[in-house]
């Protein structure tokens, strides 16, 4: 009897002893971190072309020889600057014949007027007849006609006498000259004397495509309208030739009503300042156009995705620790993260590493998070 207590005793006692050793369930280590919500600014990438703001051909409006040039080429002129002198010899002379004929229309009318003050009492005493009255009627109204007439001949001649002085009509850097001194320029502005750029303020041509302004419709965006309600305006920067970027940021202030049927396109533009004028018209930049602001965007890291051909989904971690699968929409990307549209709440616990070794409904381990995950995420996407 207690042969049989003693080996009732060691069984127990190896029954417990095996059981304190039987390993206990290993689970997954992931790394895991809470979705983020933060402003994405979405842009769009372009190639542009640099524009003055106004750009003047000077030109000749009067036939001559041109006389003397008044500026240096290439520096900056004033609006209303004399720039160049035409021969005014015959268009002096011609103001003087007009001048000298509108003097002796206004002595015939003077003429005429004491005439017919003479003939209108005889007229009424019957000592004139209405012929007379007639005719001193006709010769002064004939009379104030002509004085009409050469005041109009004298107008246009001083005229054409003020285009021999040829002038800037707006401030800006001009070019070298395209005639010579002595030159016969000719009339109906087909002589081109020196072109005239305003370059303080550029404008900045790129091309959008049908696309984009679908994608700023869904936004409730509209490109080349300024909108008081935003927090942010469509702004351009743009890189210049060495590929550092241009310290000044351009608006976007207008966009063509419609889409060019041969490139699908349709062109926008950008007025951006120019004070050192380091931005040359004519030549090609990159643009970066500032086309959204997502403010509070619910974001996560690309490393977190899992893309088939069903779609996208992220492992999500529930408060039991088990893991489930979330399909989600995805939006613009930005660095190394990506917009989540829809199918994520914010603060969910969503894996980052280790998702390889899961399946839905396992239960996992987390780790911690890693420096790298707690830093700040870039907020540029590019669209």
């Amino acid at each position: 009897m207690y042969a049989l207590l003693c080996m009732a005793a060691l069984f127990v006692l190896y029954y417990f002893l095996t059981r304190e050793k039987q390993p206990e369930p290993e689970y997954p280590v992931v790394s895991v971190m809470p979705v983020q919500q933060q402003n994405v600014e979405i842009y769009g990438e372009y190639v542009g072309r640099i524009r003055a703001q106004q750009f003047v051909e000077v030109r000749a409006r009067v036939e001559g020889f041109l006389e003397q040039m008044l500026f240096e080429e290439g520096t900056y002129v004033t609006r209303n600057q004399v720039l160049f002198i035409i021969d005014q010899r015959q268009y002096r002379a011609k103001a003087d014949k007009a001048r000298a004929q509108l003097k002796k229309d206004e002595a015939q009318a003077r003429k005429a007027k004491r005439d017919l003050d003479r003939i209108r009492p005889l007229y009424e005493q019957n000592a004139a007849s209405q012929l007379d009255l007639d005719n001193a009627v006709a010769a002064y109204e004939t009379a104030v006609a002509s004085v009409g007439m050469s005041q109009a001949d004298l107008d246009q001649a001083e005229q054409e006498l003020g285009y021999t002085i040829v002038r800037s009509p707006i401030s800006g850097h001009i070019s070298e000259r395209h005639v010579d001194l002595g030159t016969l320029v000719g009339t109906g502005g087909k002589s081109l004397l020196a072109t005239i750029v305003k370059s303080d303020t550029v404008l900045v041509d790129f091309s959008m495509t049908a696309l984009d302004y679908l994608k700023s419709k869904e936004r409730n965006v509209n490109i080349g309208q300024k909108d008081q309600n935003r927090s942010w305006q469509p702004t351009v920067t743009i890189t210049l030739p060495d590929n550092t970027t241009y310290p000044y940021e351009g608006l976007v202030d207008f966009a063509e009503p419609q889409v060019d049927p041969r490139t699908g396109t349709f062109s926008v533009r950008a007025e951006m300042p120019n004070p050192g004028h380091v931005l040359l018209p004519g030549q090609f930049t990159k643009v970066k156009a500032l086309l959204d602001v997502r403010e509070n965007a619910t974001v996560v890291p690309q490393k977190a995705l899992i893309i088939e051909k069903g779609g996208a989904y992220i492992f999500v971690v529930r408060k039991d620790s088990t893991v489930e699968r979330r399909f989600i929409e995805l939006g613009p990307e930005f660095g190394n993260n990506v917009v989540v549209e829809r199918g994520l709440a914010p603060q969910e616990q969503i894996v980052t590493e280790g998702y390889h070794k899961l399946t839905p409904g396992m239960k996992v381990r987390r780790s911690r998070q890693t420096a790298e995950e707690k830093k700040d995420t870039t907020t540029t996407a590019i669209q």
